[in-house]
C-alpha cells in the first residue's frame, strides 16, 4: 500500500516576496526618479521665498530673474532697535549672482530618504549677492545719522521754577561691518532687515528720575529760601533760582543723588545782607610825610555764610518755618593787616624814576593812574598787574581822551597817556631789581622814552607785569603834577641794578601816509625805524658780586610820515 506524503511553504515566505516585490518597485522608481531628475534644482528648494526644486538651472534662473530681479532697485527697509531707514540695494552696490545663488542649491541627493523627505519639505537657500564693497561700507556708513546716539544719562534740570526730568536714554553705534554683511545676506528676502548694532548702557533707571523729581526737586521750588539778617534785613534764594544751587548726579543704584552747591546759594543770598556787613579795611601805607607810614587795618564784621547754610538740604526741603534761617554773623579780617604791613620791610626808596613831557588830556589820565596805584603792596613772591589793579580806564572812571599810537600812527582814545606811567612804572621796577613778568614796548620809538626801557598798556590785551623776587615787600609811591610823574619803590635795598644801552642799527625808512584834512588826520614828520638792546646787570649790593645779566632786543618800526590833503 502506498503513503502519499505533503509539502507545506514556510509561513515566511509571501512576506519575503512581498517585501523583495516593494524593494524591487522603490529601486525601480528610485532610478526613475534619478534619472529623470539628473541634472535639475533638487526638490524643495526655495531662493528668497520662491521655489525653484524640480527645475532646471536654466529654468530655475529664468524663473529667479523674473521673480527678483527688480528687488535690487526697489527700497529695503532696514531697523536698528527704534531706528529705521531704506536702503536702495542696487545704488549701495547690491545685486544677485544668479549663478552662485544656484550653485548653492547643490546636486540631487543619492540618499533616497532626502529623495523621499523633499516631496514634503522645503530648505530655504538664500541669494548670493554681487557686491561692491565700497559702495555697500558707504551706504551704511551713511544710516549712522539715523541710527547712532549718545547716551543720555538720567537726571533733573530745572525750566524757572519747574523741575523737569531727563528720562535716560541708552546710546547705540551702528555695527558698519556686520551690518554690511547682514545687508548682503537678507536684503532679498524682502523683510525689514535687522542691522546689528552695539549699544551703550546708562546708569539712572526712569523711576530713579522720577523719585529725584517727586522726593527731592519738586518741594526745593515749593517757597523761597529765606535768610534774616540783623536790622530786620531779609534775603531770599527764590523758585526760580534754584537750579543754580541743586543739582543732581547718578548713584550706583539706578538713582539720583542730590548736589547742594553752597557757594552758589551764598552767591545769591549775599547782596541782600551786604549793607548789614562791616568791610574790613586793609592796613595801608601813607606817604604825606614824606615817607611810607602804616595806617592800621581795621577789622570787619561779616555773614558767615557756610555756618548760616550749613543745613541747606533741610531748608530746601522743609515747609513754612523750616525754610527759613537766622544769619550768622562773625569777625572778618582784613586781607593785609596792621602786623603784615609792619612785617614788610619797607624802610627805604630802593628805586626811583621821573618821566615828563606830555599834554594836558594825558596828564589828567596819568595823574588818575597814579592815584590808584599809589601805596599798593607787593608781597614777597607777589605779581603786579597794572591792568589788574587799576580795572577799568574809561569815561565812568574819570578818564578823557588823549593820544594813543594806533597802527603806527598818532591817534586819540580814552584812556591815552597811560602808557607814559607805564613806562616810568617800568623803569622804576626795573632799577628796584623786580623780575620782569610780561611788558611791551611801542611798536615806534618815542623819544622822552629811554631806549629798549620803555611799555606800553591797553586794556585787556596789553599788561604790564613784575614779580616782586625779595624776601621783603615793596610799596608802589606813585605822584603826578602837569608837567611829570614819579615812580617810587620803598623796601629794603639788597641789590643794585646798572642799565647797558646797545647802539642802534638796521635802520629803515618811513612810509608816507596822506589822508583827507580833518581832525582824524594828524600829521606826522615821520622817523626812522632802528634795532637796538638794552642789558640788565643786577649785582649784589653788599658784596657787587654780580647776580644776573639779561639783554632784550627790540626792533622800532619806522614813523610813518603823515600828510593831511
Amino acid at each position: 500500500m502506498n503513503q502519499q506524503h505533503s509539502r507545506t511553504s514556510p509561513a515566511w515566505k509571501p512576506v519575503a516576496v512581498v517585501a523583495g516585490a516593494v524593494v524591487a518597485v522603490g529601486v525601480v522608481l528610485y532610478a526613475a526618479d534619478w534619472f529623470t531628475s539628473t541634472g535639475d534644482i533638487p526638490r524643495g528648494v526655495t531662493v528668497a521665498g520662491v521655489d525653484v526644486g524640480g527645475r532646471s538651472p536654466r529654468d530655475a534662473e529664468a524663473l529667479l530673474r523674473d521673480r527678483l530681479g527688480s528687488r535690487a532697485d526697489r527700497p529695503v527697509m532696514v531697523r536698528a532697535d527704534d531706528a529705521t531707514a531704506e536702503i536702495v540695494p542696487a545704488a549701495a552696490g547690491l545685486g544677485i549672482d544668479w549663478a552662485g545663488t544656484l550653485d548653492r542649491a547643490g546636486d540631487q541627493p543619492l540618499s533616497p530618504i532626502t529623495r523621499l523627505t523633499s516631496f514634503f519639505g522645503s530648505r530655504e537657500i538664500g541669494v548670493v549677492s554681487s557686491v561692491d564693497d565700497a559702495a555697500l561700507t558707504a551706504a551704511v556708513e551713511n544710516l549712522r545719522p539715523v541710527v547712532d546716539r549718545a547716551p543720555v544719562e538720567g537726571g533733573v534740570v530745572f525750566d524757572a521754577a519747574t523741575p523737569v526730568p531727563v528720562l535716560p536714554v541708552t546710546g547705540r553705534t551702528l555695527d558698519v561691518d556686520a551690518a554690511a554683511s547682514t545687508l548682503e545676506r537678507d536684503w532679498a528676502t524682502g523683510n525689514t532687515v535687522d542691522l546689528p548694532y552695539d549699544g551703550q548702557a546708562v546708569t539712572v533707571t526712569e523711576q530713579g528720575v522720577r523719585d529725584a523729581v517727586d522726593e527731592v526737586a519738586t518741594p526745593a521750588v515749593a517757597a523761597p529760601v529765606v535768610v534774616t539778617g540783623r536790622e530786620n534785613a531779609v534775603t531770599e534764594l527764590p523758585p526760580e533760582r534754584v537750579g543754580e544751587v541743586l543739582r543732581f548726579e547718578p548713584n550706583d543704584d539706578g538713582g539720583l543723588d542730590p548736589i547742594y552747591d553752597t557757594d552758589a546759594a551764598i552767591r545769591i543770598l549775599a547782596p541782600g545782607l551786604a549793607e548789614t556787613e562791616t568791610r574790613p579795611v586793609n592796613a595801608r601805607f601813607d606817604f604825606s610825610s614824606g615817607r611810607p607810614v602804616v595806617v592800621p587795618s581795621q577789622e570787619g564784621v561779616a555773614v558767615q555764610w557756610p555756618q548760616t547754610l550749613e543745613n541747606l538740604p533741610d531748608l530746601l526741603a522743609g515747609d513754612g518755618p523750616a525754610r527759613s534761617v537766622e544769619a550768622q554773623y562773625g569777625p572778618q579780617a582784613p586781607a593785609v593787616t596792621t602786623e603784615q604791613a609792619n612785617g614788610l620791610g619797607i624802610r627805604e626808596v630802593v628805586a626811583e624814576y621821573t618821566t615828563g613831557g606830555f599834554e594836558y588830556a594825558s596828564g589828567v589820565n596819568i595823574g588818575l593812574t597814579a592815584d590808584i596805584v599809589n601805596g599798593a603792596v607787593v608781597a614777597p613772591g607777589e605779581t603786579f598787574s597794572l591792568n589788574g589793579y587799576t580795572g577799568p580806564r574809561g569815561t565812568a572812571q574819570g578818564f578823557v581822551e588823549s593820544g594813543i599810537i594806533d597802527n603806527g600812527r598818532p591817534d586819540r582814545a580814552v584812556g591815552g597817556g597811560i602808557s607814559q606811567f607805564a613806562t616810568t612804572l617800568y623803569n622804576a621796577s626795573y632799577f628796584a631789581g623786580m623780575e620782569d613778568v610780561e611788558h611791551t614796548e611801542h611798536s615806534y620809538y618815542i623819544s622822552r622814552y629811554p631806549e629798549a626801557r620803555e611799555a606800553t598798556v591797553f586794556e585787556g590785551a596789553i599788561d604790564l607785569k613784575f614779580r616782586n623776587p625779595f624776601e621783603t615787600g615793596a610799596v608802589i609811591e606813585s605822584f603826578a603834577d602837569s608837567s611829570s610823574v614819579t615812580v617810587r619803590i620803598w623796601g629794603t635795598k639788597t641789590v643794585d641794578v646798572e642799565s647797558i644801552t646797545g647802539s642802534r642799527s638796521a635802520p629803515t625808512s618811513p612810509d608816507t601816509i596822506r589822508l583827507p584834512r580833518g581832525p582824524q588826520c594828524i600829521a606826522s614828520s615821520g622817523a626812522p625805524g632802528f634795532t637796538t638792546s638794552d642789558t640788565r646787570v643786577v649785582t649784589d649790593a653788599a658784596t657787587g658780586a654780580e647776580l644776573s645779566r639779561t639783554t632784550r632786543t627790540v626792533k622800532y618800526d619806522p614813523v610813518p610820515i603823515v600828510r593831511c590833503e
